[in-house]
């Protein structure tokens, strides 16, 4: 273990991590299941801030205590799995009554054609309050696979481990990944809710003249506003819509673009610059890629 500075850790290895919470040793150096049924009050070793250098599932069945991510505090409740990318900072006042967690280094996966794979997960860029509440059936599913990885890191390792151990972490991915899918199914009224609020925040960004000042807005910074990742947000909208964020910032300026055309006398190249567009030719090859007219042919179809 790496002191940084005062109140910050850093744990750069797996077995540094087991030492810390007095725990084994770790079957295999860079992947581990630990169990926190086997750990005491780890909130007594750990408790301020620490960085992580490896991928970190966990899943929490009874929690008592607060843990934070950035800025922010949740209360786990029975039944979350977060995820957490190499690098981000934790910290936490809590003791794990129940649950899990799954550590993979990614020296493990480095060499692998699913260390490229695992970055497609976006919920590892998801913020800790944005975790995946789990039905009964759904925890039971993802204890199975750990259990499975816990129990193959146990044993000798040889040619097929490696192999074996990320296929089984790509069906908990997997399943997660599902799981996420109906969490934003089950939540609809407030993925619609949210849809609604950021029609409203695109409405009022294209009708002022923030656009023609700044351009278009950021993903980052829509998703600012409405108080979630910009993972979570794409995610969200797309289950719910079929595009992401994105894409609906393009089509409502499309919409902004048409409503020029049709309803007012301004030139190509003044609805182009007002759009943000610094050339006019830049705006036209853009909204013929979307509505598969020039912008003149689609004024035309007016007259």
């Amino acid at each position: 273990m790496k002191p940084e500075k005062k109140g910050m850790m850093t744990f750069n290895s797996i077995p540094e991590f087991h030492k810390i919470l007095g725990t084994a040793e770790p079957g295999h150096p860079l992947v581990s299941v630990i169990n926190f049924q086997d750990l005491g009050d780890f909130a007594t070793e750990i408790s301020e801030k620490a960085i992580y250098n490896f991928y970190m599932i966990l899943l929490v069945k009874r929690f008592d205590g607060r843990i934070r991510y950035g800025q922010n505090y949740v209360d786990f409740d029975a039944g979350q799995i977060s995820f957490f990318s190499p690098g981000q900072i934790l910290s936490t006042n809590a003791n794990a009554k129940e649950g899990w967690i799954l550590l993979i280094h990614p020296d493990f996966i480095r060499d692998h054609p699913f260390g490229k794979i695992i970055k497609n997960f976006g919920f590892f860029s998801y913020e800790i309050y944005e975790a995946l509440f789990l039905s009964e059936k759904e925890e039971s599913l993802l204890d199975a696979v750990a259990d499975s990885i816990a129990q193959e890191c146990r044993v000798n390792t040889d040619q097929f481990s490696q192999k074996i151990i990320i296929a089984l972490i790509e069906v908990l991915l997997n399943h997660a990944d599902r799981f996420y899918n109906r969490q934003f199914i089950t939540r609809k009224h407030l993925n619609n809710d949210l849809l609604a609020r950021l029609e409203g925040i695109l409405t009022e960004y294209f009708d002022s003249d923030k656009v023609s000042e700044e351009g278009l807005p950021s993903v980052e910074d829509i998703a600012a506003q409405l108080f979630v990742s910009p993972h979570y947000l794409s995610d969200m909208l797309k289950s719910l819509t079929g595009l992401n964020t994105q894409q609906h910032i393009q089509n409502k300026l499309i919409e902004k673009a048409k409503e020029n055309l049709a309803a007012t006398t301004l030139s190509v190249g003044e609805i182009a610059y007002q759009l943000g567009f610094s050339h006019s030719q830049s705006f036209n090859r853009f909204f013929k890629t979307k509505t598969d007219l020039s912008p003149l042919a689609y004024r035309r179809s007016f007259n």
